[in-house]
This record gives structure tokens, sequence and C-alpha cells, in this order.
């Protein structure tokens, strides 16, 4: 970790530790080095820095590119690891940062529903997430968040002190998809980005937070 991002790794886990009462459930599933996609559900903006805070690597995050426009906001941002995406293009831009930065080792966090849910329910994944594991060998972990859109979702102006929690997955066996992808006409090519970004929410759905003995955060 970088010092910008350390500083805001040890204040979030402060303030999600003390404001939302937070729980890290598994972190040890995902990989201490090396390229890993985590891919969540998303309830609120209060979601990244939650999936952060229970790992000790930094991971990089996306936001769209207009944020990046007020001064020095694209330089914070950076230090954090963001990468700008263009939502208003084609999303060719934003694909190659992300395997730019997944063929350099890095970790990359991923919300295949593409936005915030409005009403606290899981929502359909998008083909778009299944194009990026497929194109990758990177590991996939599904991560699960709680309680975040009950503290901060759509219908609320400010974060509530509601108990928001993480659980971080088994990485999927996407093998026999990626192995198929790579030989494959372009119909079932697309066939297999779908199936790919079902298979992702599929686990996401089926994660529900252990009763006990979450992982203590400090710091």
């Amino acid at each position: 970790m970088n010092a910008s991002y350390y500083l805001a790794w040890i204040l979030s886990r402060t303030i999600y530790r003390l404001y939302f009462r937070v729980k890290v459930f598994d972190s040890k599933n995902v990989p201490a080095t090396g390229p890993v996609i985590l891919a969540a559900n998303h309830g609120s903006f209060l979601d990244p820095p939650l999936v952060g805070l229970g790992l000790d690597r930094d991971i990089h995050y996306l936001a769209r590119e207009s944020l990046f426009r007020y001064p020095g906001a694209g330089a914070i941002l950076r230090s954090w690891n963001v990468v700008p995406v263009d939502r208003d293009g084609d999303g060719g831009s934003g694909l190659k940062a992300i395997l730019n930065r997944l063929l350099k080792g890095e970790g990359i966090l991923l919300f295949p529903e593409g936005t915030r849910t409005p009403d606290g329910q899981l929502q359909k994944a998008r083909s778009g997430v299944g194009l990026v594991v497929i194109k990758t060998k990177a590991p996939v972990i599904p991560v699960r968040v709680f309680g975040t859109y009950d503290a901060f979702g759509r219908r609320h102006w400010l974060p509530r002190p509601k108990a928001v929690a993480v659980k971080y997955g088994r990485p999927l066996d996407l093998s026999a998809l990626r192995a198929e992808a790579a030989s494959c006409d372009k119909i079932r090519l697309k066939q297999l980005y779908r199936q790919a970004a079902d298979d992702i929410m599929a686990a996401i759905a089926a994660m529900e937070p252990k009763p006990d003995n979450p992982q203590a955060l400090a710091g």
C-alpha cells in the first residue's frame, strides 16, 4: 500500500468499526498477492471501502471519469487506486484498464450488478462482468456485503449507524467456461459471458454470514 491508500485504509477501518460495528468474514479466502477479481453485490456508496478494509492488500476500484475532473480529485483518487471509467463511451478503455491492472498482479473490485440496488434486493448481473472474467485467468472471489443498503441506500441522504458486514467467498471454478471461450464462435461467446455473470451472481446470493467468530479489526 502507498502512504495515501494506507491512511485511507486505517481511517475507514476505524470509522466502520466504531460507527457501523463492522464484521469481516473469511478474508483469508482472498489471495495475499497476485491478480484477483473481487465480485461483490452493490448496496450503497459504503461498499468499496467496506470490501477493501477487510484485506491486508490494496485493491483497485472503478469510478466514473467525471469525478477525476474536479481540482485535486484526480490525484487523490489515483493514489487510492481508483480507475477512471467512461460510462458514456463504449467501455473499451475501462476494460483495457482493468485487464492491465490484472496483468500487473493487482486486485480489482467489480460490481456485477453495475449499479447500486434500488430496493435492497440483489439485481441481475450484467454480462460485462462475464466478459472481464472470461478474458483473464485471475481467480474470481464472490463477495457479499450486508447492511449497507439500510445504512446508506439510495433513499438516505446521510449514513446511519447500522451494522454492516462483508464476507469473502472461495474462488469460483470458471475453468470450463474459459476453456470453451478460447475456441467458440461469437454467438456462443456471448452466451458464455452471460453464464459467467449469472454464476458469479448466484455464488454471491448463496452467501450468508457466519453467526459468530468474525475476523477482528485492529487499528
